[in-house]
């Protein structure tokens, strides 16, 4: 009976949990944030137009590189920020084009990464609710057997224990989403605060 009403109990938090959403336009979402789908180039910069660098800058290997090290989260954003600083106040260096293409690469590689993040918590939200279906049912297949005149008590165990499996890899992805909604955020200081920093070095 313990047993039932725990896994019961589970199955209705589960089932709650994965259908929630923080905002109803967008009921993929997991996230307590709103969802922003994209940043754009106004929010993060308010240096010089950057013209034809969006297009240009993969055409530069040294820019792309730069971009490749800095725009990576491994790299403390100390680090990247004075890498960024030694490229553009090289001795030779065009400060202001080079900012633009470095800003304009750094601007495509960070919002791809941030919508791709948002994608996968979406496709792990799809996933939990459809989860939390599958508990439910189990739940209800095991009432039912528990509830039988001559319980089979072969098939409860089984059930049983995989109801307890299901939900411990549907609590482990809800902690993984909770850690993972922070990176959207993490992602737009990153490039505000390298934007801000080639605005101070092409000034």
């Amino acid at each position: 009976m313990i047993l039932r009403t725990r896994i019961a109990l589970l199955a209705i938090v589960a089932s709650t949990q994965a259908c929630l959403a923080a905002d109803p336009r967008h009921p993929d979402w997991p996230c307590p944030q709103a969802k922003v789908s994209e940043i754009s180039v106004a929010a993060v910069w308010a240096g010089p137009p950057l013209g034809d660098a969006e297009q240009k800058w993969k055409d530069d290997p040294k820019v792309s590189a730069l971009v490749e090290r800095v725009a990576a989260r491994k790299l403390p954003l100390e680090g990247a920020e004075k890498a960024i600083t030694d490229f553009l106040t090289a001795p030779g260096t065009d400060k202001i084009t080079a900012g633009k293409l470095v800003f304009a690469g750094l601007f495509e590689r960070l919002n791809g990464e941030r919508s791709s993040v948002m994608n996968g918590l979406e496709r792990v939200t799809r996933k939990q609710r459809q989860a939390a279906e599958k508990i439910r049912d189990d739940t209800v297949a095991l009432q039912a057997l528990q509830d039988a005149a001559t319980p089979d008590h072969s098939k409860i165990d089984e059930l049983s224990n995989q109801l307890i499996w299901e939900t411990r890899i549907f609590d482990d992805r809800r902690n993984v989403v909770k850690f993972v909604c922070e990176v959207p955020t993490i992602i737009d200081q990153r490039l505000f605060a390298l934007g801000r920093t080639i605005q101070q070095d092409i000034q």
